[in-house]
C-alpha cells in the first residue's frame, strides 16, 4: 500500500516524550511500506506559540534519527520547506482555510455565531448543572442572511462553526480500538474558524490531511473523542477519510498520564543527561507497541523491518525510568569507547575537572578512565558520580565498612610496603602493578581480600569499584603516592 503519514507538532515548546513516540509510529510506518513521512507545524493557536521552538524541534528530530521525508527544515538556522504539498506551516495556509470554509457555508454545512463568552460560558453552566452534556446550544444555527450581513457591518465579533445534523450516528473506523460510534447530540457544534481568521486545529487538520494525500492520521488517544467531528467533515466535503490510527497514552509509573510534574517528560530532558538517542528511541517504541518475539533490544533498522499497527496496545504504556536507564546502560557499554568518551567530556568540562584544552591534551588517559567507569553508567552525566578519586588527592572514606577495613591487624605493614614498591617502580602499567600484587603476597603472606580491600579503600576511600590495577595506572605513581600518604596520616591509627 502506498503511505503518506505526518507528524503535526504545534510549537509550544520543548518535545514531549510521547510526541516523539507520536512521530516515531509515524517514521516506522512509513518506512516499513516504502512511503512518505512528512512534519508539518500546526500554529493555529498563535497565543501559545514560542519562540525558537520549531528550531527546537528539528534538532530534537535530527538527534533521535527520526527524518522526514517532506515538511519544514532548517539550513544554515534558515527554516524552509522541501515537498510538493506545501505551505507546511498551518499560519501560511490561511487562503486555503478560507476557500474550503466558504464551500461549507454555501452548503449550510457550516454557520456563524456572533454568542459572546459570556454567554457561552453561562449556558455551558446551565448545561452543567441540569447533568446535560455542556455544549454550543445552536442559539445562532437559523440567523438568516440579512441578519448575518447585518451583524458582520456592525463590527460584531464571530466565529464560524460545524453545523451537525441532530441525533445521527457518526461511525469510523481506528485501527487501534476497531469501529467507533457517535450519536451528534453527544457532540458539540464545532468552531472551525475563529474570531482572528485562524482555523481551529479541527478543520485545519481535515482540510491539510486530504490535500496533503495522508493515508493514515497516527496521534494521541486525546483527539479520539473529536475524530466524529472530523469524520463528519470529510463526509460533508465529500472527501475520502485517512485510516484512523488513536495512540494509547504513556503513563507514569502510578499509572497516570506522563507529566512533567513528575521530572523529566521532554526530549531535551533526557538529551541534556547524556542519554543516548538510540537508546531513547528503542525504549519508548516498546511504551504501547510489543513484537511478536521477545526481542527487547532494536536497531532503528529492526525497528522499520518489525514495526505494525496491529501490535499497538489499546491501554496506556508505562514509562519506566529505571527501564530506560537498563537500556541506556546496554547502548552505553556496547558504544565505541571513542564515542563514550566524546559524550563524558563535556560533563567533565562542566564539573571543572578538565580544561578543553586539557581534555584534548589528556585525551587518551580521559578514555581509559572512561572504560573503566562506563558499565557502572546508566546516563553519561552519571560520570561525574564516579570520577571524583581521578582528579581530588585526598581521599574520603565511603561508609563504616571501608573505616573498619582500616583498622585490620595487617594494615600498617601492607600500607609500607605498597608504598615502598610504588615509589621505585618507574613505569607502573598493569603488567608492573599485577607484579607488585604477586610480590607482597610472596613477601608478606597478604592474599585475597586481605590485600584487594584495603589497597582500594587506601587508593579510593571505597571498598568496591572497577578493576584495581587499572584504577593504579590511571592514578599514577604520585598520586598513589600522595593517598597512601593521606590516608596513613588521617585514618590509620599509629
Amino acid at each position: 500500500m502506498s503511505v503518506r503519514v505526518r507528524f503535526a507538532p504545534s510549537p509550544t515548546g520543548f518535545v514531549h516524550i510521547g510526541s516523539l513516540r507520536t512521530a516515531l509510529y509515524n517514521y516506522l510506518l512509513a518506512k516499513k511500506h516504502g512511503g512518505q513521512y512528512i512534519l508539518r507545524i500546526e500554529d493555529t493557536d498563535q497565543s501559545r506559540y514560542v519562540e525558537g521552538a520549531i528550531e527546537n524541534l528539528l534538532e530534537s528530530m535530527e538527534w533521535a534519527g527520526v527524518h522526514h521525508d517532506e515538511g519544514i527544515t532548517i539550513e544554515n538556522g534558515i527554516l524552509k520547506e522541501e515537498g510538493d504539498y506545501g505551505p507546511y506551516v498551518q499560519s501560511d495556509r490561511l487562503a486555503i482555510y478560507q476557500e474550503y470554509i466558504q464551500k461549507l457555508l454555501v452548503k449550510g454545512d457550516a454557520y456563524h455565531c456572533f454568542c459572546s463568552k459570556e454567554r457561552l460560558d453561562e449556558v455551558r453552566e446551565k448545561q452543567k448543572t441540569s447533568g446535560l452534556t455542556a455544549k454550543y446550544d445552536g442559539h445562532c444555527r437559523n440567523l438568516t442572511e440579512d441578519e448575518i450581513q447585518q451583524k458582520i457591518e456592525a463590527g460584531e465579533t464571530y466565529v464560524i462553526r460545524l453545523k451537525l445534523p441532530e441525533n445521527r450516528d457518526i461511525a469510523f473506523n481506528d485501527a487501534i480500538r476497531g469501529k467507533v460510534v457517535v450519536n451528534t447530540d453527544e457532540v458539540d457544534d464545532q468552531v472551525l474558524i475563529k474570531s482572528d481568521g485562524f482555523p481551529t486545529y479541527h478543520f485545519a487538520v481535515v482540510v491539510d490531511d486530504y490535500l496533503m494525500k495522508i493515508t493514515h492520521v497516527i496521534r494521541g488517544e486525546e483527539w479520539l473523542p473529536s475524530t466524529p467531528k472530523h469524520a463528519y467533515l470529510y463526509e460533508v466535503i465529500g472527501w475520502k477519510a485517512p485510516e484512523f490510527v488513536h495512540l494509547p497514552n504513556i503513563l507514569n509509573t502510578e499509572k497516570k498520564k506522563l507529566s512533567k510534574r513528575q521530572g523529566d517528560v521532554s526530549v531535551e530532558d533526557f538529551k541534556k543527561k547524556g542519554y543516548l538517542p538510540e537508546a531513547l528511541v528503542n525504549y519508548i517504541a516498546l511504551i504501547g507497541w510489543s513484537p511478536e518475539e521477545n526481542q527487547e533490544v532494536f536497531s532503528m533498522k529492526e525497528l522499520e523491518e518489525k514495526f505494525s499497527l496491529d501490535r499497538v496496545s489499546k491501554s496506556g504504556g508505562v514509562f519506566d525510568v529505571n527501564k530506560l536507564n537498563w537500556m541506556n546502560n546496554h547502548y552505553i557499554k556496547e558504544a565505541p569507547i571513542e564515542r563514550i568518551a566524546d559524550l563524558a567530556i563535556p560533563y567533565l568540562i562542566e564539573a571543572g575537572y578538565v580544561t578543553e584544552t586539557e581534555a584534548k591534551e589528556k585525551y587518551d588517559w580521559l578514555k581509559d578512565m572512561v572504560e573503566l567507569v562506563r558499565e557502572k553508567l546508566s546516563y553519561m552525566q552519571e560520570i561525574l558520580q564516579h570520577v571524583d578519586i581521578f582528579f581530588h588527592q585526598e581521599v574520603k572514606l565511603q561508609d563504616e565498612e571501608a573505616q573498619e577495613i582500616l583498622k585490620l591487624d595487617h594494615i600498617h605493614d601492607l600500607v609500607d610496603i605498597f608504598y615502598n614498591k610504588i615509589s621505585v617502580e618507574e613505569n607502573l602499567d598493569i603488567t608492573n602493578i599485577k607484579k607488585i600484587f604477586k610480590e607482597i603476597q610472596k613477601e608478606k603472606g597478604i592474599k585475597g581480600p586481605n590485600l584487594f580491600k584495603p589497597i582500594r579503600v587506601i587508593l579510593t576511600g571505597k571498598v568496591h569499584g572497577p578493576d584495581l590495577p587499572l584504577i593504579i595506572q590511571l592514578l599514577g605513581r604520585q598520586n598513589s603516592l600522595y593517598r597512601i600518604q593521606y590516608v596513613k596520616e588521617n585514618f590509620i591509627n599509629e
